[in-house]
């Protein structure tokens, strides 16, 4: 049995149909959906809705690090069409279903930190339940899921009392009870890094990314022989190793649409 791994998606849907295609099992590790392509101001959902004049100063913002001017750019461009949440949600709506689509219904999936959790289970829910703190067996070997990101401050990317966009974000707490819940797995599946600086360092910005709390605990404690992610594009290392559990990021897909394959033997 092979497993191919895929995280960081973005709208790439093209190319995860293509690998949908191929022999062996679909493991997808989430941010099926680009809030804003940074390479491309066209591209990402508020460039299919503001399009890429109105965008880039968005990117140059975000790249920038200028958070305030950041929200207050993002209040303003959804605060310039009439229905927000509307608009928002028939874009998402659309790309799950074609993701859905893509994919069908036997991959294993669980959601990163840019996916809409309520949104994916309108879609896809009845065929395609995202997997968080779940075990699957596949061919012996168990695979445990953890969705979503953490944060000290849980909310809007952009706050604002009725905030347009919402991500997968759960506690510092919340997500150490769904790393807790999977116990001793072969793979333990995440969509971001453990807490390990040469996993989480982003080499373009020059910045530690999101981690996920209790993985590093996780691994210590169970020594899975894998730990998958994705979240960094990157990263210092995309792949070493911890004690006995090699710890892999599966790659920017959106960028470089190869899976990262595990034979299991």
């Amino acid at each position: 049995m092979r497993l191919k791994f895929v995280s960081d998606v973005h709208g790439n849907i093209a190319g995860l149909r293509e690998v949908a295609r191929q022999p062996g099992q679909l493991v997808v590790l989430g941010d099926l959906i680009d809030y804003v392509d940074y390479h491309d101001a066209a591209g990402g959902i508020l460039g299919r809705i503001f399009g890429a004049t109105r965008v880039q100063p968005f990117i140059d913002l975000r790249l920038a690090g200028e958070f305030d001017r950041l929200r207050q750019l993002n209040h303003d461009l959804w605060d310039s069409i009439p229905d927000p949440m509307g608009t928002l949600t028939d874009v998402v709506t659309a790309l799950y279903r074609d993701v859905l689509e893509a994919i069908g219904p036997d991959a294993l999936l669980t959601l990163g930190n840019v996916d809409v959790a309520d949104l994916w289970t309108e879609v896809a829910g009845g065929q395609l339940p995202y997997l968080d703190g779940e075990v699957v067996e596949i061919a012996g070997r168990r695979l445990g899921f953890v969705a979503g990101g953490a944060s000290r401050r849980i909310g809007s990317v952009f706050g604002g009392p009725s905030p347009v966009w919402r991500p997968f974000m759960r506690t510092h707490q919340d997500y150490r009870a769904a790393v807790a819940a999977l116990g001793p797995v072969d793979i333990l599946c995440s969509h971001v890094p453990p807490a390990i600086p040469l996993l989480r360092y982003d080499v373009v910005p020059g910045r530690m990314e999101m981690c996920g709390p209790g993985l590093v605990e996780a691994i210590d404690a169970h020594r899975p022989a894998m730990s998958v992610h994705g979240h960094v594009h990157q990263p210092i290392a995309r792949r070493l190793r911890r004690g006995r559990t090699e710890c892999v990021n599966v790659g920017h897909f959106q960028r470089y649409p190869t899976p990262f394959e595990v034979d299991l033997r």
